[in-house]
């Protein structure tokens, strides 16, 4: 992995575990429910993401990742309380991560030989499922299943890249054209509650019996 990605990976593990961390100091837990919580979130999605890959896990190769996780927790543990509006936080950082992710799901599953449809599939998959355990964990409404957009948002991320990538553009560039596409538009869902079409039910419809 370039130094270039491993930094964007990283970034997304940093600002996860933050996420996470934020979320222990809402349900007030101890320090090592803290740490817990910011771990899960932090390096949840990298692990999914390297196990379907075949891949050892991030984490077991490099300390880096969970002493991001753990030094996540300690900060949000001893200052989360001059904070005012945590949720806020949690929302804003946890689309940095799933913007993080979502590039670094597809680019690494392009590297493994992947097609491009599983690749923007794993960047989704590897962005939304740290959150996902974040929120199971903790008993809060999963933030992929409310109204406005979210998984969408890593989709796009991830196909920005890919297709980046596929027109030839450098690695480094196609990633930031993915993470801006994914923020920007996950933006869009915090700041004006941007969201996909839902369904709506229709009456049923009668059929007289036929022999």
């Amino acid at each position: 992995m370039s130094q270039f990605f491993w930094t964007l990976d990283l970034l997304g593990v940093a600002v996860f575990a933050i996420s996470g961390a934020l979320v222990a100091s809402r349900k007030q837990m101890d320090i090592f429910g803290f740490a817990v919580m910011a771990a899960v979130t932090g390096i949840g999605g990298g692990t999914l993401r390297d196990l379907l890959l075949g891949r050892p896990a991030s984490w077991i190769e490099s300390p880096y990742y969970l002493g991001t996780c753990l030094a996540a927790s300690v900060l949000v543990y001893f200052s989360a309380h001059v904070v005012q509006r945590r949720y806020v936080i949690v929302l804003w950082a946890d689309a940095i991560g799933i913007s993080a992710y979502a590039v670094m799901g597809a680019q690494l599953a392009l590297r493994a030989g992947a097609n491009e449809l599983v690749a923007v599939g794993l960047g989704v998959m590897s962005a939304t499922f740290g959150g996902l355990i974040r929120d199971v964990i903790s008993d809060e409404t999963p933030l992929i299943l409310r109204r406005e957009v979210y998984a969408t948002c890593t989709a796009a991320g991830a196909a920005a890249f890919v297709l980046a990538v596929s027109l030839g553009l450098g690695g480094g560039l196609s990633a930031v054209l993915g993470f801006a596409a994914s923020l920007l538009l996950r933006s869009l869902g915090i700041v004006y509650g941007l969201s996909l079409p839902t369904y709506k039910s229709r009456p049923g419809r009668d059929y007289s019996d036929r022999s």
